[in-house]
């Protein structure tokens, strides 16, 4: 046992060690050293509390039970009882005490971010109109005072159920024919207990009074019964409560209950009236016949303090007339945005990553990309990146390759957002293996991934100088058969070199290889913990963390980018929200993207900017608000581990975005809180709800299941504004009653400022997290999201032209939709990508649908699209404006390099030759031809039946017939070329 208890004590203390290594190899040992410190005395402070009155309580009750007791049959049992119970009896009041401190102390360290707040609380300097205090006081004093007031609750009723019963047993408390007989002993020990509870329930009715602020009904906070009922009764029971403390106090020395006892029931009855009875009549005959009169001060307490808690009493909103008729120039104004319109859907294009860009098995991209932007020649350009991160289920079984040979990934990848080859395929902007491209190479900045969103579970890396290199590094370009090899240089993780860490480690993964194996050497350091948020969660437990991380090249390094927010429950008057509610929409359905967890707040900062070095894990937090209190309140906690944002370079800045997962959560607040007039918000007449995404709801879902649209990043300009900004944006339609079809207008459109960087180090643009809403709910008529995709899917033309797209197996997939206040109006935007059936294929782009009030375009480019809608010419200067006449033909399975990778194929162009029913020797071309053939067909034939020349109308059926049965032949020679 001994042995046993050794071993036991060893394996726990040596996770311990480990944890210290990791945090100190960080440099935030401060952060584990003072929230296990805090859980320690908490611990400690709640079990000697709860022991010690336990124990006490037992103590003083057995050491003042009556010698003589009188006989009777109730206490011949209690003597059996006593005499079974004496053996171990010392060992029960010590044992009782020890095992219920335990529980205590276990459930109060789990307050330690309470106490600390407490403690080191900042002001708010803003006082509630209510009682005057300030915010701090709710969201720090108030949750310290109730967590000890119940826990001070729960110590006297645990106390006085064993006072009770102690004294029951050795007969201090006893039933006889004339009643319940006490003995003073009994009689002052369980006075001064109830006294203890009533006062400590005074104290908690006190605290009620404060607590209506925080009241989730229909509005939230105090609301007239509140204020005028519950209040005021709530002072009433706290001074009525100790009052009846004293006359227990008072019992214990004149030896009657008679007083306390009536207290006791008056003080519950008045608890029943004053509590319940009198609220309810004052609701029932006060407020509701006159609810708005009644209410309406509170209801606009409600709105003022939601939008300031959300950050939403900053928005700008203007009154917005959209067109609907499209005029042609009329997008000459919209430069900045029509050339920045995303063609490349993030959610679509990891295929195309994959094919394109992986060239090995062991190399994986994110099923979902991001997007960014960056600076090229000169001009700001949205990009979708992603990194090329390590598949462990492609590398060789075994300890050595997937702890010590294969240990990271390589590379950025990045394709220009807005514009595609003329095949349809990513226009690249980083890519290949070396790492090359606009972004830089290998001489500008560190392309190899050992922290990442797959990285694998740890990795052992480093060497004495002189070694020979073990970690395979890369392919020694795209089309080598061999990998060079590499050292790990950085300080990435704790030393394994000596022989008591490696155990320690060992123990930890349970690897006896990591033990004995020679690949560990004096200079080894072992990588865990790499994905990126679960690494910031732990330095910054205080945080709750953005779902979607993302990288950027930022001063010759790969970072992460996290976004970090303080949030609370207890800001007064402001509405909860759920925030895996609010952060929950499509790309969160099909398991795209992550939501925020399930907790209810009504405050929310984006307080922190994190990154995590992709090349050695290091950590740093940028506080970025650093007006938030909370943060402030978290910085005196942490004095060291939080940076000032004044210390980030010019471009980290320009790579700062505004977060998504914070959107989310103000675009549903914002969604019934853009109304600010009272009888409108009483009335909810003005309500809005984000839309359904069109794209679920075109796959067959109902109205009720179809999940919300998620927010797109854009680099857009709004109305009235003097330049474009790189943005996050939503629409919004009526609100939708639960169970009922909605109306799919647009109501709204909102837009958050995303530019942070302002070319300088540690300056921040005043612009960056600026929302702008447009309010376009005085019409009635504006085409919303489910409209635009009711029109394209409806269109005659457009239906027919993807069927065609569809011949030969081939999938249509459409992108995602983007909604775009421009050309005086709404415009919609969806690309349009086509795959093939192969097991090697990958969307490809093909067409990009736009629509502006009821004119719907379709073309093989966003520019020709657009042009078809205002009148022949836009005016816009779009990404894809040079792909004119140079349009894709059809999606290939690109031939891989025989390791699971794509070679890129060589890009076809339009054939200039071949007549109508003939071939070529361009099968592409041929495909573009036949399907022009079947277009003409079907148009020359609905004019046929429509003049009644059913003659015409058949010769074209002939010929679309014949077009058909030759762009199958052509598909078919496509692939069978691209799969040589």
């Amino acid at each position: 046992m001994v042995v046993a208890v050794i071993v036991i004590a060893f394996v726990y203390l040596s996770q311990v060690y480990a944890d210290v290594l990791w945090y100190n190899q960080l440099g935030f040992l401060e952060v584990f050293v003072t929230e296990n410190l805090s859980r320690i005395v908490l611990f400690v402070v709640a079990f000697l509390v709860m022991a010690g009155a336990v124990f006490f309580s037992l103590r003083i009750a057995f050491r003042s039970r009556p010698i003589y007791a009188p006989d009777s049959a109730i206490q011949d049992n209690l003597n059996r009882y006593q005499a079974q119970l004496e053996p171990i009896r010392r060992l029960l009041m010590l044992g009782i005490p020890v095992v219920l401190g335990a529980f205590a102390g276990t459930a109060a360290s789990s307050q330690w971010q309470e106490v600390l707040l407490f403690v080191n609380q900042e002001p708010f300097n803003k006082q509630d109109p209510e009682f005057g205090m300030d915010y701090a006081f709710y969201m720090f004093t108030l949750p310290f005072l109730s967590f000890v007031t119940g826990f001070l609750i729960s110590v006297v009723i645990i106390s006085a159920i064993a006072t009770v019963l102690t004294h029951y047993l050795y007969g201090g408390i006893r039933l006889e024919e004339k009643g319940l007989f006490t003995t003073k002993a009994a009689r002052v020990q369980i006075a001064v207990v109830a006294a203890l509870f009533l006062v400590l329930q005074g104290v908690n009715y006190w605290l009620d009074r404060y607590d209506t602020l925080l009241n989730q009904d229909t509005w939230a906070g105090a609301l007239y019964t509140d204020v005028n009922a519950v209040i005021p009764t709530k002072a009433i029971l706290a001074v009525a409560a100790v009052i009846v403390a004293v006359l227990f106090v008072a019992s214990a020395f004149i030896g009657r209950w008679r007083l306390p006892l009536i207290g006791t029931a008056m003080l519950i009855v008045t608890a029943l009236l004053a509590g319940g009875v009198y609220p309810a009549v004052v609701q029932r005959f006060q407020v509701d016949p006159s609810q708005l009169s009644a209410e309406g001060e509170y209801i606009d307490r409600n709105i003022a303090m939601t939008r300031e808690a959300y950050g939403l009493d900053q928005v700008e909103t203007a009154n917005y007339t959209p067109e609907a008729d499209p005029q042609a120039g009329a997008l000459n104004s919209d430069g900045e945005t029509t050339a920045n319109i995303r063609l490349l859907d993030p959610n679509l294009v990891s295929d195309a990553f994959s094919q394109l860009q992986q060239f090995r098995q062991y190399y994986q991209f994110p099923e979902t990309l991001n997007v960014d932007r960056y600076e090229i020649d000169g001009e700001i350009q949205d990009t979708v990146i992603a990194v090329r991160e390590l598949d462990t289920d492609g590398v060789p079984e075994g300890w050595v390759n997937e702890h010590a040979f294969y240990t990271h990934g390589y590379g950025v990848v990045a394709a220009a957002g807005s514009t595609v080859q003329p095949d349809g395929r990513p226009q690249f902007l980083q890519s290949g293996i070396p790492s090359t491209g606009v972004l830089g190479d290998e001489s500008t900045y560190e392309p190899r991934i050992y922290f990442g969103e797959d990285s694998p579970e740890y990795s052992v890396v480093g060497a004495p100088d002189g070694q020979e290199p073990a970690e395979i590094d890369r392919p020694q370009d795209e089309n080598s058969d061999t990998e060079s090899r590499t050292t790990f240089s950085g300080n990435g993780g704790p030393e394994v070199g000596n022989p008591f860490n490696r155990l320690v480690y060992a123990l930890k993964f349970q690897s006896t290889d990591l033990l004995l194996s020679d690949q560990v050497n004096s200079e080894s350091q072992i990588l865990y913990d790499r994905d990126p948020v679960e690494r910031v969660r732990k330095v910054a437990p205080y945080l709750t963390l953005d779902g979607n991380s993302y990288p950027a090249i930022v001063d010759g390094r790969v970072k992460w980018i996290i976004d970090g927010y303080t949030t609370s429950a207890n800001f007064p008057y402001s509405q909860q929200q759920e925030l895996e509610s609010a952060t929950q929409d499509s790309q969160t359905a099909e398991g795209l993207a992550t939501a925020l967890p399930a907790e209810r707040v009504n405050y929310i900062r984006n307080a922190v900017k994190a990154t995590v070095d992709a090349y050695d894990g290091s950590v740093k937090l940028y506080a970025w608000d650093d007006q938030d209190p909370v943060l402030k309140s978290w910085q005196k906690v942490y004095p060291s581990s939080l940076t000032p944002y004044s210390e980030m370079s010019a471009d980290l800045m320009a790579h700062v975005r505004y977060p998504e997962d914070l959107f989310k959560v103000q675009r549903e607040l914002l969604a019934r809180y853009h109304v600010t007039t009272t009888l409108e918000f009483f009335n909810n007449s003005e309500a809005w709800s984000v839309p359904a995404d069109p794209g679920a709801a075109s796959d067959g879902a109902t109205t009720e299941t179809t999940p919300r649209q998620p927010p797109f990043y854009l680099t857009l300009q709004m109305p009235d504004q003097e330049e474009a900004a790189f943005s996050l944006t939503t629409p919004y339609i009526p609100y939708v009653p639960a169970g009922q079809t909605p109306r799919n207008v647009l109501y709204g459109f909102l837009a958050a400022n995303g530019d942070a960087g302002t070319g300088e180090d540690g300056v921040k643009s005043e612009n960056y997290g600026q929302l702008t809403l447009l309010d376009s709910s005085g019409q009635d008529s504006v085409v919303g999201p489910g409209q635009a995709q009711n029109l394209f899917n409806s269109d005659t033309t457009v239906s027919q032209e993807l069927n065609l797209l569809r011949q030969g197996a081939s999938e249509v997939i459409n992108g995602n939709l983007l909604t775009l206040p421009i050309g005086g109006g709404i415009a919609y935007v969806q690309p349009v990508y086509v795959q093939s059936s192969g097991s090697s294929s990958f969307p490809v782009l093909r067409r990009v649908l736009v629509s502006f009030g009821e004119t719907v375009g379709f073309a093989p480019t966003l520019a020709e699209a657009l042009d078809q809608v205002f009148a022949g010419d836009s005016g816009a200067t779009t990404g894809d404006s040079d792909n004119v006449g140079e349009t894709p033909e059809d999606p290939a399975t690109p031939p891989t390099d025989g390791e699971g990778g794509a070679t890129p194929t060589p890009t076809p162009t339009p054939s200039q030759g071949g007549t109508p029913g003939g071939t070529t020797d361009d099968p592409a071309a041929d495909l573009r031809a036949a399907l022009d053939d079947a277009n003409d067909a079907i148009q020359d034939g609905n004019a046929a039946l429509a003049a009644g020349d059913f003659a015409a109308y058949g010769e074209a059926q002939e010929r679309l017939q014949d077009a058909l049965q030759r762009a199958l032949d052509a598909e078919e020679r496509v692939s069978g070329s691209a799969g040589e």
